[in-house]
């Protein structure tokens, strides 16, 4: 073979190519070529992979970059304008020299060109062309450009420029021919070029996908793109169908008049030659102070922290912490466990909430020690060969949780630490993935949306589904797209572009410390919002043995620190959440209440149903329920209740499973219990049980077979005593290892479980012990989700808490304690920011508290509060404690801000007013009086409240519906809201029962002129949409109305929406539901005597309730007929009361029946 691609773009030239990279290798090798080029445009993402993938094929790979080259220096911006903003040029790695100097090249268009593109300049190319081959580039290279506009003489400098820049035999003239005439009359000019100026030729195809036959498909990925239709006219496109992958003989057809062309492509694959280093560690070293090498000094922090975690240690644990330094040292991380104990020691010195631990990390009593966890692996039976296995040479993981709001903190410190050329966020990918492809095609085709929508929902909602996979497992799916030609069509055009980067984000949490420039082992570039980014992913950079770092922000630690602080204030109590008994039982049954909102990991709806029915007793219990409540082990559930609540059930394969399965029961639930098992009962070394347990999980066929043999039998020669050996015998020894199998699947890691265990509790403790605290804290870490806040507000009015409106004089930026209840945070209100509630706040504290309106406004107006701010405070309510009503004081608002800003010029200008003028005791005259107009309704004070603050404070429209609500209801409004792991509480589909107030409605005309509405449903936690299509409007219209109170039955429908839908089949107005109204008489005498007057307060009213009465001794019950169907209100239940007694008169409330019957 001759010819070798050198102009080839994968998938990661994003929404451009559509090749994906491990079918690039493979049709290479099918064409017998032996090596293949990858030149994405401006960038390297997928490098790595294609390295790996072509080698793995038997391709050598030629590692390279289509650039864009500023047309004068890469720091310009508007000087030039639309294309002639950046050329193009291909670049090619030599050898590894080079490879270093394009990382360096496409890391400045990003860092320092990015403009549209990422642009490098001839100063760049100039300082990094060592180990560089350039290539002229397709048409929008330069010298082509200028051929292209008939510039012959300027496109002949460019060219001398360029093989000045790279020398003699690195640089080519490039060839192409796609069928386009303009790329014809081009390559006449690069073949004149060639011959005067004695620069080779190379003949180049521009792949933009594999076969010819994807055409279709990379024009529809474009239009992706460019968010075009197919049908558009004014479009990019790619004419003629020719950018695919080319045999040689193709090639050699294209160009019969330059045979050199084609031999220089393979003498420049046969020139470079890159190797990639994988799997040896590059981590950056930490600076100890004078007098210690690393070693020392981690030696000496472990041994002041050792003698405050372990007091009393008789010497068995010391030696463990001698095992485990031990083992970190030999392999190579002493610097790795002194640079998180760093970052995390500069949190918690600086007051940053750091979590007690998350991941394996937990297992390490050097890491205990060192305080970057607080779990004692001791107590909780955690295992370092789960985080470090010394039989498995792999990079440790500690991923370490900080408090959300001062995360960045800690990274801005790892950057100044380290230096900022040394430390840089990781790239994620963005795919399109089975579900979203399918919309995204669709919409390209201008196919109707309903149908992309029913497509697109055939897929079944799960982790790592393919529309293959989707083919296989939905029949209905599979029926369609084999009987209709435009599904077909959607889907197969959708199989061709699944899977394909879209666009690239920031990764949450991962940091990357390198120990040089970061750019000299993975080139950069830049996030949306200018922060610099690796351009391989975390996975990649942990090959390349780059050390990755995850700094997540949970949102609960500062929770829980801002409940400790208010705790602090409120009771003077400073409460140490290390030292707080974690067994506590009274905390314990609240958990088994199932009333869990707000406690960390257990408040999703089935995690209080499964709370019920654990009913904790111990912290065991919750890092058991953590590990179970997840798709897969919750078939082990039962088992486990089983066990917790009948212990004589409990049965052990043999005596020596005990001790390891007692904590849970009898099951195995956690991954470090496989590892013991192994260890205990057939002699294992923990390491290499650790390797066991992760054939299992990873369901490594051959590798379980030869262990099996291994744990049963043993194997003399690699150290391993096996079960016969210890006295268990085959049959049992088998069943052991069969249940392991099953359970190792699912099990889970018990020292990540464990971690997040204590964060619940501590929740839990403090929402027990502190609810008004723990409840304001959590509310002020959603203030911006509506929906989060009026579910919190729903619990806390169902704790007895009551939640006071906003108040100037007492409110705090978030939501605070005041009296007996939580005070509205003043930054929820809408139009006020937090600077002004700071400003409000600092005067308040110097100049005392408010006293009215007027002094409010004297007092604000010239800091941070305006018109609108104002109307927002008076709204809202945060100014009720001053005198005046809200409706008084909307209305002298504008007049009082005028004033004031008169008054404040007429001082500035050096002028007295009457004011000022006037005798002290006259000083009252002059303030603004309010009219004497009362106050607004309830309804309109309501309103106000939701339009400033976004929810009900002071009340609900929906509260007195209450009882009757949430009798009926099968999901409330926020069951629709999709959560940060992209799941719902009501699954797509299922059929749910909402009721609340219509609080819109919007009508529109079907394509068959029929009327249809969609209407926004509230209740007491939210808001949703409900779609009610024409059948169903037109019967039941006069339901649909503003403010009428309704419950809807319909089918979920949850789409790619931050929040569901639903479908209405069925529209009941609460009105609709009858009660009943129960009357007791004590005996058949108080009957007698009472029953005329009972009978006549019947009669006068009218209504669709039923009544029934009840004689108490003797028991006997008669329902009246629907004659004497009632209206059980105020007016006739007051009557009754007097007649009977309040006791002996009760209203009781049906329920919808599963079909809109009531029973």
């Amino acid at each position: 073979m001759a010819f070798t691609h050198l102009h080839v773009h994968t998938e990661y030239s994003l929404l451009d190519g559509s090749s994906k990279i491990g079918e690039l290798a493979a049709r290479a090798k099918e064409l017998g070529m032996d090596s293949m080029a990858i030149t994405d445009h401006g960038v390297m993402y997928g490098v790595i992979d294609f390295y790996r993938a072509a080698r793995a094929a038997g391709i050598k790979p030629i590692i390279g970059c289509e650039v864009y080259v500023s047309p004068g220096s890469r720091f310009d911006r508007e000087t030039v304008h639309g294309e002639d903003r950046y050329y193009h040029l291909v670049l090619l790695a030599e050898n590894n020299t080079g490879y270093q100097n394009l990382m360096k090249i496409v890391s400045k268009g990003f860092v320092d060109g990015f403009y549209y593109k990422p642009r490098i300049d001839e100063e760049v190319m100039r300082e990094y062309h060592e180990g560089i081959i350039a290539l002229s580039a397709c048409l929008a290279g330069e010298v082509p450009r200028y051929l292209e506009k008939g510039l012959y003489e300027e496109a002949k400098e460019a060219a001398k420029r360029h093989l000045e820049i790279f020398g003699e035999g690195n640089y080519f003239l490039e060839l192409q021919d796609h069928g386009i005439p303009l790329q014809r009359q081009v390559n006449q000019g690069i073949m004149r070029l060639s011959k005067e100026l004695n620069i080779p030729l190379v003949a180049t195809n521009d792949c933009h996908y594999i076969n010819a036959d994807d055409w279709e498909a990379h024009d529809i990925l474009l239009c992706i793109q460019t968010g075009k239709k197919v049908s558009d006219e004014n479009r990019m496109r790619y004419e003629g169908g020719q950018y695919y992958v080319k045999s040689e003989e193709e090639m050699r057809q294209l160009f019969p008049y330059a045979p050199e062309a084609i031999e220089n492509t393979h003498k420049i694959a046969e020139r470079c030659n890159v190797e990639i280093e994988f799997g040896v560690t590059k981590l950056p070293r930490f600076d100890v102070p004078d007098g210690y090498d690393s070693w020392g000094y981690l030696n000496h922090l472990c041994d002041e922290g050792f003698a405050l975690r372990y007091p009393d240690d008789d010497g068995t644990l010391r030696a463990r912490l001698d095992y485990e330094l031990g083992t970190i040292k030999s392999m190579g991380y002493v610097d790795y466990f002194l640079i998180v104990w760093d970052f995390i020691n500069f949190a918690k010195s600086h007051g940053i909430a750091v979590g007690p631990g998350r991941g394996s990390a937990a297992g390490s009593i050097v890491a205990y020690c060192l305080k970057i966890t607080d779990i004692d692996p001791i107590r909780y039976q955690l295992l370092f060969e789960r985080f470090l296995n010394p039989e498995r040479v792999s990079m440790p993981d500690i991923d370490v949780d900080f408090c959300y709001e001062r995360r960045q903190e800690v990274i801005d410190y790892v950057v100044e630490k380290y230096g900022k050329d040394q430390v840089a966020q990781i790239v994620t990918f963005g795919t399109l993935a089975a579900r979203g492809v399918i919309r995204d095609v669709g919409r390209v085709m201008d196919l109707p949306y309903s149908l992309c929508d029913q497509v697109s929902k055939m897929v079944p909602a799960e982790l790592n589904i393919t529309l293959d996979l989707a083919l296989q497992k939905n029949p209905e799916l599979k029926t369609l797209y084999e009987s209709d030609e435009q599904v077909k069509k959607l889907i197969d055009m959708s199989k061709r572009l699944e899977g394909l980067p879209r666009h690239t984000s920031m990764h949450a949490a991962g940091v990357v410390i390198s120990r040089t420039s970061i750019d000299e082992y993975v080139p950069l570039s830049r996030g949306a919002d200018g922060t610099i980014v690796t351009q391989f992913t975390m996975t990649t950079l942990e090959e390349l043995g780059l050390l990755k770092m995850d700094f997540l922000g949970l949102r609960t630690l500062t929770v829980i620190q801002d409940a400790v602080k208010m705790i602090e204030k409120d009771y003077g109590v400073k409460l140490d959440l290390e030292h707080i008994d974690y067994d506590d039982k009274k905390v314990m049954d609240s958990l088994g209440t199932g009333k869990n909102e707000g406690v960390f990991q257990l408040e999703s709806g089935g995690f209080k149903t499964f709370m019920k029915e654990l009913k904790p007793t111990t912290l065991e219990d919750i890092i058991a329920g953590i590990s179970l409540y997840r798709p897969g082990p919750m078939d082990f559930i039962p088992k486990y209740l089983k066990g917790k609540n009948d212990p004589a059930s409990i049965t052990y394969t043999c005596p020596q499973l005990e001790p390891i399965l007692k904590p849970t029961y009898g099951c195995i639930v956690y991954q470090e219990q496989v590892m013991q098992i192994v260890r205990d009962l057939a002699g294992y070394t923990l390491g290499r049980s650790d390797l066991v347990r992760r054939a299992m999980s990873k369901k490594k066929a051959a590798v379980m077979a030869k262990e099996r043999q291994n744990f049963v039998y043993g194997n003399a020669e690699e150290g391993v005593k096996g079960c016969i050996a210890n006295g268990i015998d085959e049959k049992t020894a088998n069943q052991i290892y069969d249940d392991m199998t099953d359970f190792a699947k699912y099990a889970f890691n018990k020292s990540h479980a464990a971690a997040y265990a204590v964060v619940a509790y501590q929740t839990a403790f403090l929402k027990f012990y502190y609810p008004k605290e723990f409840m304001a804290a959590l509310m002020t870490s959603v203030m911006d989700n509506t929906t989060k806040v009026s579910e919190y507000i729903l619990a806390c009015r169902n704790m007895g808490i009551p939640i006071l409106p906003p108040d100037i004089n007492e409110g705090y930026s978030g939501f605070s304690v005041s009296g007996n209840g939580i005070r509205y945070g003043l930054s929820a209100i809408k139009s006020v920011g937090r600077a002004v509630v700071d400003v409000i706040i600092a005067e308040r504290e110097n100049g005392g508290l408010f006293k009215s309106l007027d002094d409010f406004v004297s007092r604000m107006s010239n800091k941070e509060v305006n018109k609108r701010t104002l109307e927002s405070f008076i709204k809202s309510g945060a100014l009720d404690t001053l005198p005046g009503t809200r409706k008084q004081k909307l209305i002298v608002s504008g007049d009082l801000l005028e004033s004031k800003a008169r008054e404040k010029k007429t001082v500035m200008e050096g002028q007295l007013s009457f004011f000022d003028l006037a005798p002290e005791e006259e000083k009252d005259n002059f303030q603004i009086t309010f009219p004497n107009v009362g106050e607004y309704d309830k309804q309109t004070l309501l309103a106000f409240e939701k339009e400033t603050i976004g929810i009900y404070v002071s009340g609900h429209p929906m509260e007195e519906y209450r009882e009757v609500w949430e009798k009926n209801v099968t999901a409330k409004t926020s069951d629709f809201v999709i959560d940060e792991d992209g799941k719902t509480v009501v699954e797509d589909n299922s059929n749910v029962v909402i009721g609340g107030m219509i609080t819109s409605k919007k009508v529109k005309t079907t394509k068959t002129n029929q009327l249809m509405a969609f209407i926004t449903i509230e209740d007491l936690v939210g808001t949703v949409e409900v779609l009610v299509f024409p059948k169903i409007y037109e019967k039941n219209r006069p339901s649909f109305t503003e403010e009428n109170k309704v419950f809807v039955r319909g089918r979920a429908s949850i789409g790619d929406d931050p929040v569901g839908k639903l479908i209405c089949e069925e529209v009941i107005p609460f009105t609709d539901i009858p009660n009943e109204l129960w009357l007791q008489f004590e005996n058949q005498a108080f009957y007698e005597s009472h029953i005329d007057d009972v009978m006549a307060a019947l009669r006068d009213s009218d209504g669709k309730d039923r009544v029934i009465m009840y004689l108490k001794e003797e028991r006997k019950m008669r329902r009246l007929s629907e004659n004497w169907a009632v209206l059980a209100g105020p007016d006739l239940l007051g009557r009754l009361y007097r007649i009977l007694g309040e006791k002996n008169v009760k209203v009781v409330q049906k329920v919808i029946e599963k079909k809109g019957k009531v029973y």
